[in-house]
C-alpha cells in the first residue's frame, strides 16, 4: 500500500516536472489542477493554507508547495519523493547543458550563450514589473523598494542584501499595516510541535555553520547555496543576485556562464532553483561535476524545506501575529528593490553589447509581458536574434 502511495506521488510530480513550464505562478495553477481538482488529494481550503505558508517563507514557493503537498499525502518520505520527482527533469537537463554545451569550444557556442544571457533581461524585467505590482501596491512599500534599490546601486557589496532585508523588516514594522482578518488552520500533520522545533533548530545550525571556519572547498560551496536558499524572499528570480555575489564576484565562474545558465533555466520546465545544479556542475576542481551539481541543488532547496517542516504546526499563531506580518510585508517590498538592482548589475552591464541587443531584449519583454507568451518562446527569440545579428 505504501509502495503504491509513493509510486503515485512520484509519477504525479515527475509528470509535472516534465510539463510545468511558466514559472512559479503557473506551477501553483498546475498543482491545484492536479491535486485538488483531478486527484482530490486535498481540499481547496487545505491547498490554500499550504500555499499561504509557502508564499510567506523564504525559499522557492512552488517547490515548497509541492513539498508540502507530498508531506500531506505521504509524510516526510512523501515530501522528499515529491521534491525529487518534480526537480529531476530540469536538474538533469541543466547538468547536461553545463557539461556538454558550456564546455565545448565553438564560435556558435559563444553566440548561443550570448542569446541565453539576453533571456535574463526580459525575464527579470517582467518579474520586477509583476512583483512590484503584487508586493508594492501602496506608497509606503514603493518607498521601501525604491530606497532598497538606491542603496544597492550605491553600495554593491556582498553584505548589502542582508542590510536591505533588515531595513525592509524594520520599515515594515513602522510603516505597514497587517492583515486584520483572522485566519484558521486545521491541517492534519504527521508530526507535532516538538519535532517541528527540531527542524527549526537544524535550520539555524546549518545557517550558522560557516562560523566553524572549516577549510574545505565543497563545504564552502555548501554554505553559499544554503545561506542563499535561507534568505531568498520573492521566488526563484531573487536568488540571482544572492548567488551572483558569492559565485561570480569571487571568480568561481564567469558572469557569462552564470547568465547563460539563467537563460537556459528559462527553457526547461520545473523550478528555477534548479539553476543550482548547473552552477554546481561548473564549480572548479573536484567540487564540481555531478557531485557539485547534486550538493548545490540539495543545499539550495534544503532551508526552504526545513522551514516548511518547522513552521506548519505553528502556522495558526504565526499567521495572525501582527509583528511577523508587517516585517514580512516590508522584506518582500525590499526584495523588489533587490531584484531591480540586479536587473542593472549584473544583467544589463554584462549582457547589452549593442543596440541590437537592446532591441532583442525589449522585444522579448513585450512578447512576455504584453502578449503573455511562454518563456520558452522568449528563449527561442533571443537565441534566433543573437544568431542573426552575429551573421550580419
Amino acid at each position: 500500500m505504501k509502495l503504491q502511495l509513493h509510486t503515485d506521488i512520484f509519477k504525479a510530480f515527475f509528470t509535472l516536472g516534465l510539463t510545468a513550464f511558466g514559472g512559479p505562478v503557473a506551477h501553483i495553477a498546475y498543482f491545484r489542477q492536479a491535486f485538488v481538482e483531478n486527484r482530490r488529494w486535498l481540499s481547496d481550503e487545505d491547498f490554500t493554507q499550504l500555499l499561504a505558508v509557502s508564499q510567506t517563507l523564504p525559499g522557492p514557493a512552488s517547490s515548497q508547495l509541492g513539498f508540502a503537498i507530498g508531506l500531506y499525502r505521504g509524510g516526510i518520505l512523501g515530501a522528499i519523493n515529491a521534491f525529487i520527482a518534480f526537480t529531476l527533469p530540469s536538474a538533469l537537463a541543466l547538468i547536461l547543458f553545463a557539461t556538454y554545451v558550456v564546455a565545448i569550444a565553438s564560435p556558435l557556442k559563444d553566440t548561443v550563450l550570448h542569446g541565453l544571457q539576453l533571456v535574463a533581461l526580459p525575464v527579470v524585467a517582467d518579474a520586477v514589473w509583476k512583483m512590484s505590482r503584487q508586493l508594492c501596491p501602496d506608497l509606503n512599500r514603493r518607498i521601501i523598494a525604491g530606497l532598497s534599490l538606491l542603496f544597492l546601486l550605491l553600495m554593491p557589496f556582498s553584505f548589502s542584501q542582508f542590510i536591505v532585508m533588515g531595513f525592509g523588516a524594520i520599515a515594515g514594522l513602522y510603516l505597514l499595516q497587517p492583515n486584520t482578518t483572522s485566519q484558521t488552520f486545521s491541517l492534519n500533520l504527521p508530526y507535532g510541535k516538538k519535532t517541528a522545533s527540531l527542524f527549526f533548530t537544524l535550520f539555524l545550525m546549518l545557517f550558522f555553520i560557516p562560523f566553524l571556519n572549516i577549510d574545505q572547498p565543497l563545504f564552502h560551496f555548501i554554505t553559499i547555496f544554503y545561506q542563499a536558499g535561507a534568505t531568498v524572499f520573492g521566488g526563484g528570480h531573487v536568488v540571482l543576485p544572492l548567488l551572483e555575489n558569492k559565485i561570480v564576484f569571487t571568480g568561481l565562474i564567469s558572469s557569462e556562464q552564470f547568465l547563460a545558465g539563467y537563460g537556459a533555466a528559462q527553457a526547461v520546465p520545473g523550478p528555477l532553483f534548479t539553476i543550482s545544479a548547473y552552477l554546481g556542475a561548473l564549480l572548479p576542481g573536484e567540487s564540481g561535476g555531478v557531485t557539485g551539481a547534486i550538493v548545490s541543488l540539495c543545499t539550495l532547496f534544503l532551508p526552504g524545506f526545513l522551514l516548511i517542516l518547522a513552521v506548519l504546526p505553528f502556522w495558526q499563531s504565526l499567521q495572525n501575529n501582527a509583528v511577523i506580518q508587517k516585517s514580512l510585508l516590508g522584506i518582500n517590498a525590499a526584495m523588489v528593490g533587490l531584484l531591480a538592482a540586479a536587473l542593472y548589475q549584473p544583467i544589463w552591464q554584462h549582457v547589452i553589447n549593442s543596440y541590437a541587443d537592446i532591441i532583442i531584449a525589449l522585444t522579448g519583454f513585450i512578447l512576455l509581458n504584453v502578449f503573455r507568451l511562454s518563456p520558452v518562446v522568449i528563449v527561442l527569440w533571443c537565441l534566433a536574434g543573437s544568431i542573426i545579428t552575429s551573421l550580419l
